[in-house]
């Protein structure tokens, strides 16, 4: 083990990951130093790794900013494609020096917990009392080895490599250098590395499939030549209805436009709500959940018996607000011909953080033939395509799987035990405590692991208040009291829909927002007047200081 070496400057903090999450946490955390482990080539996590041709934000660019570093042109309506966020994000990175702190092409592989073995956080009695603690003790407590593709000599030269941080003697063992830290950000993201695979029957997989299977995340890293020619003159199919899988089917049907083009067959387990822009009716879109007033008539964690009741009136009005947006839906998009107005409320994909954006002309491509439409619960393999649960065969030559990944899986993996059981694998939801503080696991912050309707601000925010934490600015509430806090957020979230899997604060992300705030010191009603308090929606650039 690397601790009995006893040879390593203890580093403060360390950052796994270096995607919108990890880069946010590096530059609140700047003032500390931190070390930020990337296992890739480049910044920008999923935005660089999980992307198409035609993927693009789901939201307008004003929606996804930092406070501190506007888009230029912010004000046009489009949506960004990926390659203009990967943009922003590196030059947000190089305009706060924060590439400084990252280490490109460093995997982390094994993470050890090295403090007080005599603490006991399962221990229900100690838990009662128990306060959480400092983030930074000034001791070790984690150590993290990291894989890179130099040598071992190589890696010993390049452990200095810190021009602003102190000279660092780190071991070197087994071919993988060794770091320690006060403390862990985990910002590894649910997304990308491990695929989430279906199950087969016995001889029924894809073993048998004569043609080509992929998941949607080898087809990611495909350049833009390699995937036109494994879809173009090819019948594809595509499992799932999520945003990626829509994405997928566009790309094929645009890859075999003409005479000679084949189409393309979506195979849909689950049916969900899908937009064509922001507005509805009329009415932009953000009136409906993304202010403070739309959002006092959904049920928030920790709520007073009175609003409690409150929530239980208004519920007719957030049914018609439901309501509304489908009556939209079912009008601007051919749901009902193709099948797929799904039975469930259109609320219940927004609090689950499921709803997913069209592509442009995304049904024109239905009607034209290029994108087919089959549902189907259950299907397997045979050696020319898929079967269905009805006993259909669809031929195919390519079969890509956007069947989602297992974030959790990878975490999982990385923690050591105790704390690796606290995690639950076929599950993407962690209790932390403002989303960023897991109540038992000591010295270890999470962020990018809650969603809401812009990711960025969500985990730009969390990073400001967990660099203050880390600070000292504010004291932590008992062990206890954070696992109650924590239980009733899930609680509320489990409630709002059928399909919790995630956690989803769209519905009471500024109230999540609100408690940040007073944590920090700072107002938690952010606009100039009570108008603009009520109905104006609140964005990134409300959050810009402290006032």
């Amino acid at each position: 083990m690397a601790s009995d070496q006893n040879l390593h400057h203890v580093l403060k903090i360390g950052i796994i990951g270096a995607g919108i999450s990890g880069i946010a946490a590096a530059k609140q955390l700047s003032g500390h130093l931190p070390v930020v482990f990337e296992a890739t080539d480049s910044i920008g996590g999923v935005w660089k790794h999980c992307t198409y041709t035609s993927t693009k934000l789901q939201t307008p660019r004003c929606d996804f900013e930092f406070t501190d570093f506007p888009w230029p042109q912010r004000d046009n309506s489009s949506f960004p494609s990926h390659i203009e966020i990967l943009e922003y994000l590196h030059n947000y990175a190089s305009h706060f020096d924060v590439l400084k702190f990252v280490k490109l092409n460093s995997k982390v592989v094994e993470v050890k917990y090295i403090g007080d073995e005599n603490e006991s956080y399962f221990d229900q009695f100690e838990i009662e009392s128990r306060e959480y603690g400092r983030l930074l003790r000034g001791r070790p407590v984690w150590e993290v080895a990291v894989q890179t593709n130099q040598s071992p000599t190589l890696q010993a030269l390049m452990i200095l490599f810190f021009g602003l941080l102190p000279k660092v003697l780190i071991p070197i063992i087994d071919g993988k250098p060794w770091y320690a830290f006060e403390c862990l950000v985990m910002c590894l993201g649910k997304y990308g590395d491990i695929p989430k695979m279906p199950n087969f029957p016995p001889n029924k997989g894809k073993e048998i499939f004569q043609g080509k299977v992929l998941h949607s995340m080898d087809y990611s890293k495909l350049d833009e030549a390699d995937a036109h020619n494994l879809l173009k003159g090819k019948k594809v199919v595509v499992i799932g209805y999520r945003k990626s899988a829509i994405d997928l089917a566009m790309e094929a049907a645009q890859a075999n436009q003409g005479p000679d083009g084949e189409p393309c067959t979506m195979v849909i387990r689950t049916l969900h709500w899908t937009v064509p822009s922001r507005w509805i009716w009329g009415l932009p879109f953000f009136l409906f959940y993304s202010t403070r007033f739309s959002q006092f008539l959904h049920e928030r964690p920790n709520q007073s018996f009175l609003r409690t009741f409150l929530c239980f009136l208004f519920s007719p009005m957030r049914k018609a607000i439901s309501k509304f947006i489908e009556s939209y839906l079912v009008w601007k998009l051919p749901l009902v011909k193709y099948g797929l107005k799904p039975d469930h409320p259109f609320e219940e994909d927004y609090t689950s953080c499921q709803m997913a954006t069209l592509p442009e002309n995304f049904f024109q491509a239905a009607d034209d033939g290029r994108i087919l439409f089959k549902r189907s619960s259950k299907w397997w393999f045979w050696s020319g395509g898929i079967e269905l649960e009805d006993n259909t065969k669809l031929e195919a030559d390519v079969v890509v799987l956007a069947t989602g990944f297992q974030g959790s899986k990878k975490l999982k993996a990385l923690l050591p035990q105790p704390f690796r059981s606290l995690i639950q694998e076929d599950s993407a939801n962690l209790p932390l405590y403002r989303g960023t503080i897991h109540p038992l696991i000591p010295n270890m912050a999470f962020v990018g692991y809650v969603e809401s309707v812009s990711n960025l601000h969500t985990s730009e925010l969390r990073s400001k208040w967990l660099a203050q934490l880390v600070d000292e600015q504010f004291k932590l509430p008992t062990i206890e009291n954070m696992m109650e806090k924590t239980r009733k957020e899930m609680q509320v979230m489990k409630k709002t829909t059928r399909f919790y899997k995630r956690n989803c604060i769209s519905t009471f992300s500024i109230n999540h927002s609100d408690h940040l705030c007073e944590d920090m010191g700072w107002k938690s009603w952010r606009k100039n007047s009570w108008f603009s308090e009520a109905f104006a929606p609140y964005t990134c650039q409300d959050y810009l200081s402290h006032k």
